[in-house]
C-alpha cells in the first residue's frame, strides 16, 4: 500500500514540477518576445533616423530647448559632458541610443522623433 501511495505522490510532484517549468518556459518565453519587438523598433527608428538629412539650424534650436541646462548653451558642458567632438568619440547610432535611452545617468530619456533626432544629429556633427 505505501507502494501507490509513494507513486501517487511522485505523480503528483512530476506533475506540479511540469507546471512550473512551462509557467517558467512561458515566462521567459514572453520577455524574450518583448525584449525582440523593443529592439526592433528601435533599429527601425534608429534606420529611419540616418536615412535623413537633418537641419542643423532646427537642431540647434532643439538643443536650446532641451539640453542646455546640463551641456551648456555653447554646447560645453556643465553637469553633462561637452559635446564638441561628441561624433568623433560615438557614432551616429551609439549617440541615438544615447538620447532616446538616457544610457549615462544623470541623462534622462528623450521621447524624439526621426526628424527632430536627424536635426540633432546635424546639429552634433557641427560642433566638431
Amino acid at each position: 500500500m505505501s507502494t501507490s501511495s509513494s507513486t501517487a505522490a511522485e505523480r503528483d510532484f512530476k506533475r506540479e514540477f511540469l507546471n512550473i517549468v512551462f509557467i517558467v518556459f512561458g515566462v521567459l518565453l514572453i520577455c524574450f518576445l518583448i525584449f525582440f519587438v523593443k529592439h526592433q523598433e528601435k533599429n527601425k527608428f534608429i534606420i529611419e533616423t540616418l536615412e535623413l538629412n537633418g537641419s542643423a539650424e532646427e537642431g540647434d534650436a532643439l538643443f536650446k530647448m532641451n539640453c542646455v541646462g546640463c551641456h551648456g548653451i555653447t554646447a560645453r558642458g556643465l553637469v553633462g559632458p561637452d559635446l564638441h567632438s561628441i561624433t568623433q568619440r560615438l557614432n551616429d547610432k551609439e549617440i541615438i541610443k544615447q538620447v532616446t535611452g538616457g544610457l549615462t545617468p544623470p541623462m534622462p530619456s528623450f521621447e524624439i522623433d526621426p526628424v527632430n533626432m536627424s536635426n540633432l544629429l546635424k546639429y552634433l556633427h557641427s560642433l566638431e
